[in-house]
């Protein structure tokens, strides 16, 4: 870390520290736990299994830079002092005692990084990233669940090395650039006095070794992209960006590291009947006028039968029926069914627009006998009282 020059934001000689937490897009007395949910969150929307777009991957490069960064509380304060761990350590041109050293490197010399206090070489073998696929469902299938063949496209072991990334008959060997220490160190004197650096071996890449007959068909990195299909079973009662973790089906990590996980997520497709709401589902039946005055007995498609909803004689428009247990499967987060949500009915009462002479000469029949004619039942603004009682009072 450290490099100097050429960082973004350069200006007039002067490196400007790269805005991290503007980058997860959290405030800068977020916690540990609020950066590392920001960052998951970027992470599934930018990873290039998921968004193939090069902004997106440059974006996704920025965004893991800025979580490690802010993940190490000491990398962090350094931030937090206006520095940058990874960039420059800003300087005023050659009067700079701290020319050519970042930051963090001067931190890492006097508090523990430097002095000849080595962190030695990392592991080859990597732990892999995690991978999304999103699958579309029907109302009906996240009703009863169901069980789907899935092609992905991720990093598989290498199946000629087996990880190890070298070809047959060969191994890793000692890098000789730094010893197997995986670090290179440099010793430079400022009014300080000695500072000494380490960085990362760049033949090596830290890792201590190197392959010098790669794998002809890995290169080297114990991995592979392939295509393959997998079965991702899906329970019931899922909905809309609800995620089903399919655990180590994700990517191969470098020289053959367990794999990540595989994440499906739920895309749940609008119904023409029902809307849901949580377990509950809601629809709207319509019915005549002389339905709604006689009552009567209507069959009701559900998504898993068919049963009889019963209408009142004089059921009213807009009122609301339930039938219980006739909702969804209630989900909960062990992945458990805990019973069913219901099915709440709003009814709509028609009023016909067009009649023939017959018919109305029969509802003005029917206004004459029930004394309706003309007439209007009531009349409020919906917080009691009629309107032409109220008017009366405030003129009396």
């Amino acid at each position: 870390m450290g490099e100097p020059g050429g960082a973004p934001g350069q200006e007039d000689g002067n490196t400007v520290a790269r805005d991290y937490y503007g980058t997860l897009g959290v405030r800068q007395d977020a916690t540990s736990e609020e950066i590392k949910r920001a960052y998951r969150k970027l992470a599934r929307e930018l990873h290039p299994d998921v968004n193939p777009d090069e902004g997106a991957q440059e974006r996704f490069r920025e965004v893991t830079v800025a979580y490690e960064v802010l993940s190490d509380p000491q990398k962090r304060k350094i931030v937090d002092m206006g520095g940058d761990p990874l960039g420059n350590g800003g300087g005023g041109g050659g009067r700079d005692p701290f020319a050519g050293f970042g930051l963090g490197d001067i931190m890492d010399a006097f508090f523990g990084g430097g002095m000849g206090g080595g962190r030695g070489p990392r592991s080859r073998v990597q732990p892999g990233s995690d991978a999304l696929i999103r699958i579309e469902l029907s109302l009906e299938e996240c009703n009863t669940g169901v069980t789907r063949e899935l092609t992905v496209d991720t990093a598989v072991l290498c199946d000629v090395c087996r990880g190890a990334g070298a070809a047959d008959g060969s191994g890793a060997q000692v890098c000789d650039t730094c010893a197997g220490r995986g670090e290179i160190q440099s010793v430079q004197r400022s009014f300080l006095g000695q500072v000494v650096t380490a960085r990362p071996c760049p033949v090596c890449r830290g890792v201590g070794e190197v392959i010098p007959d790669p794998c002809r068909q890995c290169g080297g990195d114990g991995r592979v992209r392939a295509r393959r299909t997998i079965t991702a079973k899906v329970p019931p009662g899922v909905a809309d960006g609800m995620r089903v973790r399919l655990s180590g089906q994700g990517e191969v990590g470098p020289g053959g590291g367990p794999a990540g996980d595989l994440y499906v997520e739920v895309v749940e497709q609008p119904h023409p009947t029902f809307e849901r709401n949580g377990a509950d589902l809601h629809c709207t039946v319509r019915i005549p006028m002389t339905t709604a005055a006689l009552g009567a007995v209507l069959p009701l498609e559900t998504l898993d039968d068919t049963v009889e909803l019963e209408l009142d004689a004089g059921i009213q428009p807009n009122t609301e029926l339930l039938l219980t247990g006739h909702g969804l499967p209630r989900l909960r987060s062990s992945g458990r069914v805990d019973g069913r949500g219901d099915l709440h009915v709003h009814v709509e009462v028609e009023v016909p627009g067009k009649l023939d002479a017959r018919q109305t000469e029969l509802l003005r029949e029917l206004a004459s006998i029930r004394g309706e004619e003309d007439q209007i039942v009531s009349a409020t603004n919906g917080r009691g009282g009629g309107l032409f009682s109220r008017l009366r009072a405030r003129h009396r």
